[in-house]
């Protein structure tokens, strides 16, 4: 299967505009996996179906926002590899941005009929909160996060901008949606500086049980 890339052409905005995931939940997956402290982290650019690990090093294997673009029978198989009898598979994905019920419309209405045809099949797999992706692992319960803050009308915009289903529909159309949008959203936003804005973030954990 080869590499769906729906995003490097936006990766700077995507760093900008993104929300930031809670310290909470690196806290609580880092207690879960028992790992150690270190003064250093190694980044390093593979595929996730064949990571740089030896086998049976890993106390956490997690993909944040990314698991629908995997192939996952393989990505499965690799997490099995390199995770050590006990460690921790977790994945997550979080629900479209809330604000309050007139923005809300508005947002999901330009989600669903503005951009809806230019989603990627795998988007359906966010939006069922990734329940709908196999999952072979023993599966643990997951605490309830949230991602939130207090955002302006613009950087609301700015963020429904790095979606890449935007991308693809100015490319088809030869205009940009978001002008309008950012018209339609100034009625409901009523000229607030910030309003809390929050995302639902779901949570798959699965430990790994050696056969």
């Amino acid at each position: 299967m080869g590499f769906k890339d729906h995003f490097s052409a936006q990766a700077a905005q995507y760093g900008l505009h993104r929300p930031r995931y809670p310290p909470e939940l690196a806290g609580y997956l880092a207690a879960l996996a028992q790992a150690m402290a270190h003064p250093r982290v190694q980044y390093l650019r593979h595929p996730a179906e064949r990571l740089p690990v030896a086998g049976g090093t890993a106390d956490l294997v997690a993909v944040a926002q990314a698991a629908h673009w995997l192939d996952l029978p393989r990505f499965y198989a690799e997490a099995r590899r390199a995770l050590r009898p006990g460690g921790i598979l977790a994945l997550w994905t979080y629900s479209n941005l809330r604000v309050e019920s007139g923005c809300d419309a508005v947002l999901d209405r330009f989600y669903c009929d503005r951009v809806g045809a230019y989603w990627p099949v795998e988007r359906r797999h966010v939006e069922a909160g990734y329940r709908t992706l196999p999952f072979p692992l023993t599966e643990l319960h997951a605490p309830a996060f949230e991602l939130s803050g207090d955002w302006s009308l613009e950087r609301v915009v700015a963020y429904v901008g790095t979606w890449s289903a935007v991308a693809r529909c100015r490319a088809a159309d030869g205009a940009d949606p978001l002008p309008a949008l950012a018209g339609e959203l100034s009625v409901p936003w009523a000229g607030a500086p910030v309003r809390p804005v929050r995302w639902t973030l779901h949570l798959r954990l699965g430990r790994f049980v050696p056969i």
